[in-house]
């Protein structure tokens, strides 16, 4: 494996995320300050200081008296900007337990029953959307296009018609999910057993020959976790030792991650002819501008690849926007599918009492200033998911949109309406409407 050449800014690199070099713990996830004990008056009291500190939209946020609230969680809630004319409410601070945040962002891997489903949508046919390649539902024999029309007994109908997906989300090991599929010979009943397995964010490289020739790349990255990027590293350098000169990076369902890691797949975009220039800049609020600082570009061998296409839709969130709109002043970059999610803020992760607070920090922006996507970033080219096919084959909607556009350079454009609700359902994906997704980008 090629070894990258990372340069990050060194404001962010120990001023502003305390890392395990600076004091954070072995993970590498941002440490500080928690409460000093944790009764609920003093982990109230702890939260108020640490928000008016550290909140991004601290002076322009409610800041109620502790006293009536019966829960940190409660309070928490209560502390949270409102929106303006400008930016919305803030929909995307939470808390996490510890433990799961650290397996997920630490060890790359996580609870669960490893399917996801079209449920955003709130529609019909109640579809498979992804599998965890090393996950139960993998073991199941579960796919991606699966139709499924029972969940635990009740009607997918009924559930869409809720928007209740709570089922997927097991609350500890040993949990069951039994789902009913529609399968070619009849129904087919599917028991799945929540458990701890291993994440596969990059799940799929693919090299592309198009009909004028060329070759493409296609990367289908589902986390910015550090376990993706030796995957990364690898499927890059045989892009670029097949003479790929084209790029397809599926980015549909990647609701974020680490920062430092979107900075790792910006610098295989652009190679070695980007080192040491901005990546992104994270503007924190007035009282932490000294905190401000960039992630810088570094170098990997190869020549840069010029354009690239993103597929996108409404679970494209927080570090993946990141990543499109940071390569902007570098590349042409064109989206297909639908508008992301719209989250150009990101969290400096604090612990305290076994929770992780993830409350916005920050805001990022590109090399030439730009940001402020709160809307969403529009697709340029139209396309629709239809939730089957296998992800990365031309013969899948969104990948088949990609090669068409590189083969003669043109697609069609996305209308205003559904750019609105692609980013009608980017605002629920950020608000963890769909069981099972992160939205989020994380300072580490």
């Amino acid at each position: 494996m090629r070894r990258l050449s990372r340069t990050l800014g060194s404001a962010v690199l120990c001023g502003v995320l305390s890392l395990a070099a600076c004091g954070g713990n072995d993970d590498g996830l941002p440490l500080g300050g928690g409460a000093p004990s944790c009764d609920l008056g003093t982990q109230k009291a702890w939260l108020r200081g640490y928000m008016a500190d550290w909140y991004y939209w601290s002076g322009a946020s409610p800041n109620p008296d502790p006293g009536p609230y019966a829960s940190v969680p409660a309070y928490f809630e209560a502390l949270m900007f409102t929106g303006n004319a400008s930016v919305p409410a803030d929909r995307w601070s939470y808390i996490q337990d510890s433990a799961s945040f650290n397996q997920f962002f630490g060890e790359g891997r996580t609870l669960g029953y490893g399917v996801s489903v079209n449920g955003l949508e709130r529609q019909l046919p109640l579809r498979v959307r992804h599998v965890e390649p090393l996950s139960p539902a993998a073991a199941a024999g579960l796919a991606r296009g699966d139709t499924i029309s029972a969940v635990n007994g009740r009607p997918a109908s009924e559930l869409v018609a809720a928007d209740d997906f709570g089922a997927f989300s097991p609350a500890q090991a040993g949990d069951v999910l039994t789902l009913v599929i529609d399968a070619a010979g009849g129904p087919k009943t599917v028991v799945l057993t929540a458990g701890t397995y291993a994440l596969t964010p990059v799940a799929a490289t693919r090299l592309l020959s198009l009909s004028n020739g060329a070759k493409a790349g296609y990367v289908l990255l589902k986390d910015f976790i550090t376990q993706a990027e030796s995957p990364l590293d690898d499927a890059f350098a045989q892009f670029r030792a097949a003479g790929a000169t084209e790029l397809i990076l599926d980015l549909r369902y990647n609701g974020g991650g680490r920062v430092s890691t979107a900075a790792v797949l910006a610098t295989e975009v652009t190679g070695a002819a980007r080192l040491d220039q901005v990546f992104t800049r994270l503007r924190f609020n007035s009282r932490q501008s000294g905190s401000n600082g960039s992630y810088l570009l570094g170098a990997v061998p190869g020549a840069a690849f010029n354009r690239i296409v993103v597929l996108t839709g409404p679970r494209t969130c927080s570090a993946s926007e990141m990543v499109i709109n940071g390569l902007k002043p570098y590349a042409t970059v064109v989206t297909i599918g639908g508008a992301t999610c719209g989250k150009p803020v990101g969290f400096q992760p604090r612990p305290s009492c076994g929770n992780t607070f993830n409350a916005v920090n920050f805001e990022a922006t590109n090399a030439a200033g730009e940001g402020g996507y709160y809307n969403g970033i529009a697709a340029s080219c139209a396309a629709t998911d239809t939730f089957t096919g296998v992800l990365g084959d031309p013969a899948e909607a969104l990948t088949g949109a990609a090669v068409a556009y590189l083969q003669n350079g043109s697609c069609a454009a996305a209308p205003a309406a559904s750019g609105e609700r692609a980013a009608a359902l980017g605002r629920r994906a950020a608000s963890g409407k769909e069981p099972g997704e992160r939205s989020g980008m994380w300072a580490d």
